[in-house]
């Protein structure tokens, strides 16, 4: 089990740029497991400015990108894809020329272009802490939020040694298990395990929502335990999740096209009712199921480790 370093923290002064859950949670961490470092944020809403400010969520809160840089040697950009770019742009100019730059983007290879051209001659590698919940906004951040999960780091080939390992020191401090890996694989990898699975989210829950002959108020009351899982993961960010599946949407089209072939296969199995073929998909993918529980992945308890109480549920009859 991975745990906190309590050696010096890699870098001195960390400037977080957007404040949400990941941006709040790397400040909480550096916080809480690095506290002789300096935290300054910036977030482009005014009001989660002021927000981060009441609850103390960095050292500093400051006005602007490039006031929030201007002492740091570390600068995590905790913005949507998208807006990598032109977050990068708004700290060009006040960027002190020895600071890392990373990033926590859900897809990498279009991060690493715009930063790339936003910030010449700057270091520059891109990350990807593989963590976080359907919770948005500076009060939704928790320090442990990247304990014991991966963050995957995707170096440009001219990284320097030095500073990557610095990077990997930063997140294993903060209790991640670090991986490297080409950004363009890491995007394919990430379309399968991540970025598919929220976009099955999305249409399984809007299909529901949609159907004439099912009221709103049925999809809710009869939620059985897979929708209810589904209807948290459809509650992500939609900004978020609107620019990785644009940024991304070469790989996703492609693992969403394998996805369709899996699919189809399986209605024919249920058309023709072959259970044997039926019976051996689902074995295969319990199989994985497993292997996600031996590598610490998820919690191998009943129903997700969620907490029940039985006497309530024998009088609300809503045992399933």
């Amino acid at each position: 089990m991975t745990t906190p370093a309590s050696a010096p923290a890699p870098f001195r002064h960390v400037a977080v740029i957007g404040l949400g859950l990941l941006g709040g949670s790397v400040a909480r961490a550096v916080k809480a497991y690095a506290p002789d470092a300096t935290v300054s944020g910036f977030d482009a809403d005014a009001t989660v400015r002021l927000r981060a400010r009441e609850i103390a969520l960095c050292d500093t809160i400051a006005e602007s990108a490039g006031e929030a840089v201007r002492e740091a040697d570390l600068v995590v950009l905790c913005v949507p894809v998208g807006a990598m770019g032109a977050a990068a742009q708004a700290l060009a100019a006040d960027l002190p020329r020895g600071a890392l730059v990373t990033d926590v983007g859900s897809s990498k290879a279009s991060v690493a272009r715009a930063l790339a051209e936003a910030l010449p001659g700057h270091a520059v590698i891109p990350a990807h802490p593989v963590a976080g919940t359907e919770q948005s906004g500076p009060d939704a951040g928790f320090a442990t939020l990247f304990r014991n999960r991966w963050c995957i780091l995707t170096p440009p080939a001219d990284a320097d040694p030095a500073q990557l390992a610095r990077l990997s020191a930063f997140w294993e401090m903060l209790g991640a298990r670090v991986d490297i890996m080409d950004a363009e694989h890491h995007d394919l990898v990430l379309a399968v395990t991540s970025h598919l699975p929220h976009l099955i989210a999305y249409t399984i829950v809007g299909t529901a929502s949609d159907l004439e002959a099912v009221t709103q108020s049925e999809v809710i009351k009869y939620s059985a335990g897979g929708f209810r899982d589904f209807t948290r993961i459809a509650a992500s960010d939609p900004t978020m999740w609107r620019d990785v599946f644009l940024n991304n949407r070469d790989a996703v089209l492609d693992m969403l096209q394998r996805f369709t072939e899996d699919l189809m296969g399986l209605q024919k199995a249920i058309r023709v009712g072959d259970g044997a073929a039926l019976f051996d998909h689902f074995s295969h993918t319990r199989a994985i199921r497993r292997s996600i529980i031996e590598q610490g992945q998820d919690d191998a308890r009943p129903d997700f480790g969620r907490v029940h109480d039985e006497g309530a549920d024998r009088r609300s009859g809503q045992q399933e």
